[in-house]
């Protein structure tokens, strides 16, 4: 009996001691892993290189590995085929995937002007020089291609005067150029200040004509705007603040900059970051009028931009208020 009582009341100690003890800690989830193409290491990646660095994605339960996919046509392909989750990458190469029987959609823009200087080699300084060359582009479909059309207008010459062939990335095209292997090539920021400071001869540069244009887009497959919603609202909630930052924390931005693209020369940081700064749309918004440009040079496929472009999920952030706390947040006036 003596025993009996004494065990119960062992128990009941051993109850009230535990209910006195704090529930286990409830474990973190570990973040999901999310692949992020991107055409070449250029300026129009900083908002992506600056939300990564500020631990914007982890925040959002995310890790976010940036993969260089030496082109922006190649990238669109390897998105569609489920290799990548985003890829970063202009209007035209979604336009080609979807051409082809994908199914892509665009729901941000990086740049929605277009940022190539045509640079040529050594003996090619007029139209004339240039007709029956090679001109060296990034991968076919892609927006170094597809500007090719309007850099030869500017010259008075059509596709069929010259040849044009897949070079790869920024870096390799510059040295093709140089060498004379290829007659001419587009480059954007800050390879295009780094071949002007080696010399290198501008042909055409479309930058101060400021054409709109998709140039740089966040892009995913259509799938996923709804099955991964959450998702994707949480990556671009981070990029939006990425770029945010960017804008308003210039110190910050270059000193991402020169690391992610390995600018030494400070000359070329402030070129790069300030055409960044100016062409940049803080909210993400994609221009309908750049999409419109771009779908000029394809006239055999759908001329609808919502083939193309969903802005849904923007539409759903710029609704909750999200771009009004970040632009009061970081004090930037949007105009």
């Amino acid at each position: 009996m003596k025993t009996g009582r004494l065990s119960v009341f062992a128990l009941a100690v051993v109850a009230a001691l535990a209910a006195r003890q704090p529930a286990a800690a409830q474990q973190p989830q570990p973040p999901i892993e999310f692949k992020a193409g991107i055409a070449d290491p250029v300026n129009t990646v900083l908002a992506w290189y600056m939300a990564r660095a500020a631990g914007l994605y982890a925040a959002q339960g995310l890790k976010v590995e940036i993969i260089n996919m030496n082109g922006g046509s190649k990238g669109a392909e390897e998105l569609q085929a489920g290799r990548i989750d985003v890829m970063h990458v202009g209007l035209s190469s979604v336009i080609r995937v979807n051409q082809a029987g994908g199914d892509l959609r665009l729901i941000g823009s990086l740049s929605n002007v277009i940022r190539f200087t045509f640079f040529s080699a050594p003996n090619v300084k007029t139209a004339a020089d240039l007709k029956g060359g090679v001109i060296g582009i990034s991968t076919f479909g892609s927006e170094s291609d597809s500007t090719v059309t309007l850099a030869l207008q500017k010259l008075g010459l059509k596709r069929d005067d010259v040849t044009v062939k897949e070079y790869g990335g920024g870096t390799r095209r510059l040295a093709a150029v140089k060498s004379g292997e290829i007659k001419a090539t587009p480059l954007n920021e800050p390879i295009a200040s780094m071949a002007r400071e080696q010399g290198v001869n501008v042909l055409v540069d479309l930058v101060p004509d400021q054409i709109p244009w998709l140039f740089s887009g966040i892009t995913v497959r259509h799938s996923d705007v709804e099955a991964r919603h959450d998702l994707l609202t949480r990556f671009l909630k981070a990029t939006a603040e990425g770029n945010y930052i960017a804008l308003t924390d210039e110190k910050r931005a270059k000193d991402v900059l020169a690391k992610e693209l390995k600018i030494t020369s400070p000359k070329v940081l402030d070129i790069t970051y300030n055409d960044f700064k100016q062409q940049s749309p803080p909210n993400l918004d994609p221009s309908m009028l750049g999409a419109q440009n771009i779908l000029k040079q394809f006239p055999n496929v759908s001329q609808k931009p919502g083939d193309y472009i969903d802005a849904s999920l923007l539409e759903a952030l710029q609704k909750d208020g999200y771009f009004a706390a970040l632009a009061q947040k970081y004090g930037l006036q949007i105009r």
